[in-house]
């Protein structure tokens, strides 16, 4: 996400960023800003103040975690972290960069230790963000969004998906605990001259996509290139396959663990039959259920597969190895002109740990590598800006595909959660189950109610 497992996941050209959608249709409400200072891992005390002036912090050390390890993301991330620093040459920042996986894997451990991290990226989900809340290991960022204008910047959408009630029992609504710099879509990138030889334009409706897939394996293509071996990339493929299917309204009831969802409902079956009807039908590489993530859609950009299922964060990395071989759309709709549902949100928020003993010089670090300079940044390293995101221009052909993209889809209200949102055991259960039901041991009707399950649980206490 979220490279998300996880991640995850990012909109479009668009002040509005709009999630607004997200934000009329879920219902989410923007978090209340606290008065300043923290009286507690969650609760920020209420006459206490916060220091907005860097410089006149003292020496600091703020140690860093983040996983911003590929092309564009790296170098956004290296280039901010030497702005900041030239600016407060006070603060010394210690980055850690590690694998979306190797993070998900140490952070709760790490959090929990006596040497945490400063500033972590963590997964807005309920295993990650909203247990970490819980636990008191981060930090209450109303105070600072009151002072940096957060609150203002970004919009209520936005900082919903990053907000949690202080007992971390609520996700979608109350304080906030993390500040994204990146904007996620997930679509489908397809190869140009591997459409062209196969005498196809990109597919406007599902209709044309399921063709699409069909002459490509006719011809001895490979129609869609996955590497599941990490059990999360299948999420994002099969919350595209969802789109089609299932009303957003019952996407996001699911995805934000919000009562009155239903995983075993017809029009899930008939997406995870979809799912089952690929593997028949040979449109995935061979064992991609046994490939890295990483591995597989390298191996898109050196001339295997037609399409890849993805998300915008592998924009840069694809459109420096493939340039303008490489396209991006929307996952289409039934009809030509309906709405495109898929997943969206933002990337993986920066949060600060209980554990900082600087917690103003966190937060200072947070403001500089969100602010309107840095969207630039982003910008120009391929990345998709959080927000100002129709103040900045695409980088290149692939970069305008996305920026429509997430514009679209998040002005026609079609931007869906993730589904690992949902409970804080989805993650683990949604990957393990969707890899099975990939590999025929279990049955669509079979996977639904083990999601199912794992959703009821949660939500009816």
């Amino acid at each position: 996400m979220n490279d998300n497992q996880g991640v995850t996941m990012s909109r479009r050209v668009l002040r509005t960023i709009a999630l607004a959608g997200l934000t009329g249709a879920l219902g989410l409400t923007a978090c209340t800003p606290g008065s300043g200072g923290t009286a507690g891992p969650s609760e920020p005390a209420p006459n206490a103040s916060v220091t907005t002036d860097a410089t006149s912090l003292g020496e600091v050390t703020l140690t860093v975690w983040d996983q911003e390890v590929r092309g564009g993301q790296e170098k956004q991330m290296s280039t901010l972290v030497s702005q900041f620093q030239q600016k407060y040459p006070n603060i010394k920042v210690d980055r850690v960069s590690r694998s979306f996986d190797d993070l998900t894997k140490t952070l709760r451990l790490a959090l929990s230790g006596k040497d945490a991290p400063d500033v972590v990226q963590a997964n807005n989900t309920r295993s990650q963000m909203g247990a970490f809340v819980t636990a008191g290991e981060l930090v209450n960022l109303d105070p600072w969004a009151k002072a940096y204008g957060w609150d203002q910047r970004y919009p209520a959408s936005v900082r919903a998906v990053s907000s949690y009630s202080p007992d971390g029992k609520t996700f979608g609504s109350g304080s906030l605990f993390g500040l994204p710099q990146v904007g996620e879509v997930v679509g489908i990138y397809y190869s140009r001259s591997k459409l062209e030889s196969l005498g196809l334009q990109p597919p406007t409706t599902w209709a044309e996509l399921d063709a699409a897939l069909a002459a490509a394996k006719d011809k001895g293509e490979v129609p869609l290139v996955l590497g599941n071996l990490e059990k999360w990339p299948a999420g994002h493929v099969f919350g595209v396959v969802q789109g089609r299917y299932v009303p957003a309204d019952q996407i996001r009831a699911l995805g934000f663990g919000q009562p009155g969802g239903d995983w075993t409902s017809p029009e899930n079956v008939k997406a995870a039959q979809t799912l089952v009807d690929w593997v028949d039908r040979g449109y995935f590489n061979s064992g991609f259920n046994g490939q890295d993530y990483d591995p597989a859609w390298q191996s898109f950009t050196k001339g295997e597969g037609v399409f890849l299922i993805a998300g915008s964060w592998l924009q840069a990395d694809l459109s420096a190895a493939m340039k303008d071989d490489v396209g991006f759309m929307l996952p289409p709709p039934s009809e030509a002109g309906g709405t495109a549902v898929t997943t969206g949100g933002t990337g993986l928020p920066f949060a600060i740990t209980d554990k900082a003993v600087n917690k103003d010089a966190a937060a200072a670090y947070i403001n500089f590598i969100t602010s309107p300079e840095a969207m630039k940044v982003l910008a120009e390293n391929g990345n998709l800006p959080v927000v100002e995101t129709s103040q900045q221009a695409a980088p290149d052909a692939l970069g305008k595909d996305v920026f429509a993209a997430f514009d679209a889809v998040s002005r026609a209200d079609g931007l869906v959660p993730y589904l690992d949102w949902a409970t804080p055991t989805m993650g683990d259960t949604l990957g393990a189950t969707l890899q099975d039901l990939l590999a025929k041991k279990l049955s669509p009707a079979d996977a639904l109610a083990r999601l199912q399950e794992d959703y009821s649980e949660f939500t009816s206490k």
